[in-house]
């Protein structure tokens, strides 16, 4: 059984995840000295939480949690659904605020959508890969995503609706889709997107855009930490000031 499990772990995955968690947890650490540390304490606490869960995923078979999918997505959607029913949070209700915890389920509902669209493009696929290509399969997986993106944008919660978007076109593109979709969607998008912007996008999904694009529109306010940021690159350079020693979170900088 350990064996087992030992094979079939994406060893490079693994390490590259563990880097990440290792340089997340030393960066919260420097730049949260001012603030007693609440973050990275925060972050110390889910990562506690979060290593004997996976472990756990991990020594079930994928085949068992793969037919367990249909009832993590039915459950992804009543959170969704149940989410907007809450006070909103900086004008959103995209999370539910249990003591001094905040969760936000369409992260979960990410995962849902992944073994629940997985799962359900082995199966149309059965007769050959070709398969996801004819248009009533297809507009089967593209409706699976699209409730949950529906329900993640009435949020609203724009940027988590685009990574849903995202992450089918990727696996679409794993399971083979014929090449004229993906000609048709890119110049869909290049259609879709302007026309969203300046006709759907509601006001401050629009600012966020062009803060990102010119920070400097509103120094003070929105565009605060991008030009804060920029100030700790230009000021760190290529190897930065050293561990600690950063100007823009020890002197205060990004505390309102």
């Amino acid at each position: 059984m350990k064996k087992k499990i030992l094979k079939n772990i994406e060893w490079g995955i693994l390490v590259c995840t563990i880097l990440l968690i290792a340089i997340g947890l030393l960066a919260l650490f420097s730049s949260t000295q001012n603030s007693n540390y609440d973050e990275f304490k925060k972050q110390i606490m889910w990562l506690f939480i979060s290593v004997p869960i996976i472990i756990i995923v991990i020594a079930i078979d994928y085949n068992f949690i793969a037919k367990l999918s249909p009832i993590f997505y039915v459950l992804s959607i009543i959170l969704l659904v149940a989410v907007l029913f809450t006070e909103p949070i900086n004008g959103a209700t995209s999370w539910f605020s249990i003591g001094k915890f905040t969760i936000q389920p369409s992260e979960f509902a990410k995962i849902a959508i992944v073994l629940f669209l997985a799962s359900n493009i082995v199966k149309l696929q059965k007769k050959g890969r070709e398969e996801i290509s004819r248009f009533w399969k297809l507009l089967l997986v593209i409706l699976i995503t699209a409730v949950p993106v529906l329900l993640i944008i009435k949020q609203p919660d724009y940027g988590t609706a685009l990574a849903f978007l995202v992450l089918l076109v990727f696996m679409l593109y794993v399971a083979g889709i014929k090449k004229r979709y993906i000609l048709v969607s890119a110049l869909l998008v290049v259609i879709l997107v302007p026309t969203a912007y300046f006709f759907i996008l509601p006001e401050h999904a629009k600012t966020r855009i062009d803060v990102y694009l010119n920070p400097n529109i509103d120094p003070r306010g929105a565009g605060y930490n991008i030009i804060q940021s920029k100030l700790a690159i230009g000021a760190g350079q290529a190897f930065g000031m050293g561990l600690f020693k950063g100007n823009q979170t020890q002197l205060r900088l990004f505390i309102s």
